[in-house]
């Protein structure tokens, strides 16, 4: 090896002496064949779209999260009212505020993933508009520069309901700046609202394979900017302006809801609409290799068929999927093994590990193999369903199982479903219950199933292999009902929250009565819908006040939460590494989050 570096040496050397022993001059000038930049480096309509599509890829990658960042389960509800994290996580809870200050991951992580997609979205943006690019049509480069606007928006909606007000960058960045300004909140939401407007007509009202954004994804989006809008024009005294962004909101929504193209799904559907029932095996100690000792029998309903394999598009006969993230198995194993929703792994609880003595395994009948790095808040698994609000399709055990059956022979529940008094209070320790109901909760169709996929290649019923939804006209109905509360009219808010819960077949319809000024019921039924589907964070902040410090405060799982959340805030704090970056221009940080 080192003769063979000699050599080399030996060679390079005698080259660059004989090139440069000839003309010192000329080989120091610089002559390249070629030299790509910004404005040459595209040729293509093609190669326009695919910045589009590397959007695309990021957004699914921060939503299914493989590499299993904390940041994006973060962003999508741990530490909320909603969720947090099992007792063998809390080195990664969202929720101590000890250890929650401007420096933390979360923060610049997402801070930097909204502006690395408006970067992109700029970047197509110029690139569509390069005089080499030939296209087959107006309506391709229309449509091209809708989504790249569909995306911008999408960034700063975000950066708006969590941050508050940020920079603006509308224009491709191709050297460093230090000198970048915020805007105001209402700023930020009205350029995300201007964006959306102007692309709005060249978006497609549907599309013939599922993934790519249409007029109804802008439409909710926009039904969602225009409340957020109001609720700050409103906090800052402007009553009459957050009144028109109100109705603007929920004209949006009417357009979505109202227009014909989208409506809730109120009957079985879609692969496994014929199935009356199925059944899952129970494998003595949780084991594969051992014998079937019992079943478990299921009835599934329309609200269970949402999340099954196959069903989640638009185009495979659901109606209510507006927007949807494309994932499954045959691109698990052709592409980048980047395909898959970590759902199971990360959002499953975990038996094994509570109380193994009497149900253990990682198999159907358990619900996969959970890890516990986000759990469901007491909040989110009983709470909302407590007396009154307990019938309800979305509590259904097929939806929200409840039932498991002890698998280890000789202990007392074996073969006998457990009781929930005993998972959680069963042990002599209070400390070991703490941490067992922390590990153990109710399991969602939403981030399980009884047909795993790839157990014979590898795969550990960690993962699944389906689309998932990024809009459900469920959500707008909800944001239509919180427009209409916000405008005074409860019962209308009251009627649109009744189409859910009629949908779900609940005993109890609310009445004008039940919605409450500080939006409780709106939040609670948001919680019943859109568990593991709603970013949480953004339902909060953007509501304003101290509605998220009072529910994080009320529904904390761990008590540390309570003990060191002893300030008030309604946005996360910008990046300390924004601010010291951003030299030539002062960028004040946001209320609360000085000197923390």
């Amino acid at each position: 090896m080192k003769a063979i570096i000699s050599i080399l040496t030996v060679c390079m050397l005698a080259i660059l002496f004989s090139m440069t022993s000839c003309n010192d001059d000329k080989f120091l000038e610089e002559n390249p064949e070629s030299f790509y930049t910004i404005d040459n480096i595209y040729s293509t309509s093609a190669q326009v779209d695919q910045i589009v599509i590397a959007i695309y890829s990021q957004l699914r990658t921060m939503w299914t999260n493989p590499g299993e960042s904390a940041s994006y389960y973060d962003w999508r509800g741990k530490g909320t009212d909603m969720y947090d994290v099992g007792s063998n996580r809390k080195g990664s809870t969202f929720s101590d505020y000890s250890t929650i200050n401007s420096n933390h991951n979360t923060f610049k992580d997402i801070y930097a993933d909204m502006y690395k997609i408006i970067s992109r979205t700029n970047l197509a943006m110029y690139a569509a508009e390069l005089p080499q690019i030939t296209w087959a049509s107006a309506d391709e480069k229309a449509y091209i520069i809708a989504q790249a606007k569909f995306f911008r928006a999408f960034a700063y909606r975000n950066l708006g309901e969590l941050f508050g007000g940020v920079p603006i960058v509308d224009e491709l960045v191709t050297g460093p700046r230090y000198d970048f300004e915020r805007s105001t909140r209402i700023q930020t939401y009205q350029f995300a609202i201007d964006d959306l407007e102007s692309a709005l007509s060249d978006l497609p009202e549907t599309t013939a394979s599922g993934g790519r954004i249409v007029r109804g994804a802008a439409q909710h989006n926009l039904a969602q900017l225009y409340l957020s809008l109001g609720i700050q024009l409103e906090a800052e005294g402007k009553s009459g302006e957050s009144q028109a962004a109100y109705t603007s909101s929920v004209n949006y929504a009417n357009q979505l809801i109202d227009g014909g193209t989208y409506s809730l799904m109120t009957g079985r559907f879609g692969k496994r609409a014929n199935e009356a029932t199925f059944t899952i095996d129970i494998h003595e100690s949780g084991n594969s290799a051992r014998a079937v000792v019992d079943t478990l029998l299921f009835y599934p309903n329309h609200f269970w068929d949402l999340f099954q394999d196959g069903n989640i598009n638009y185009q495979d006969g659901n109606k209510e999927s507006i927007w949807t993230l494309q994932v499954d198995w045959d691109a698990y194993q052709a592409e980048d093994k980047q395909s898959y929703l970590k759902y199971t792994r990360a959002y499953g609880h975990s038996f094994r590990d509570c109380i193994p003595d009497v149900i253990t395994g990682m198999l159907e009948d358990i619900g996969g193999r959970g890890i516990t790095r986000v759990n469901a808040t007491m909040y989110t698994r009983d709470f909302i369903y407590d007396d009154k609000w307990g019938e309800d399709l979305r509590n259904s055990e097929v939806v929200m199982r409840r039932r498991f059956k002890g698998n280890v022979p000789g202990s007392p529940y074996y073969l006998k479903v457990i009781p929930w008094d005993y998972i959680y209070y069963g042990n002599t320790s209070s400390a070991v219950n703490d941490n067992n109901r922390s590990r153990a909760w109710p399991q969602s169709c939403k981030v399980t199933t009884d047909k795993y996929v790839g157990t014979d290649m590898g795969q550990d019923r960690s993962n699944l292999f389906r689309d998932d939804y990024y809009i459900r006209l469920s959500e707008t109905i909800l944001l239509r009902a919180e427009a209409k509360q916000r405008l005074g009219n409860k019962q209308g808010a009251a009627s649109d929250i009744n189409l859910l819960r009629a949908r779900a077949q609940c005993s109890y319809m609310v009445t004008a009565a039940d919605m409450d000024d500080n939006f409780n019921m709106i939040l609670d039924e948001r919680a019943r819908e859109l568990i593991y589907e709603e970013t949480r964070w953004n339902t909060l902040l953007r509501m304003g006040g101290t509605i998220a410090v009072d529910r994080i405060r009320q529904y904390a799982f761990w008590p540390e939460t309570k003990a060191t959340l002893n300030f008030n805030y309604n946005l996360w704090p910008i990046p300390q590494s924004v601010i010291d970056t951003n030299k030539d221009v002062v960028l004040q940080q946001n209320p609360g989050w000085t000197d923390r």
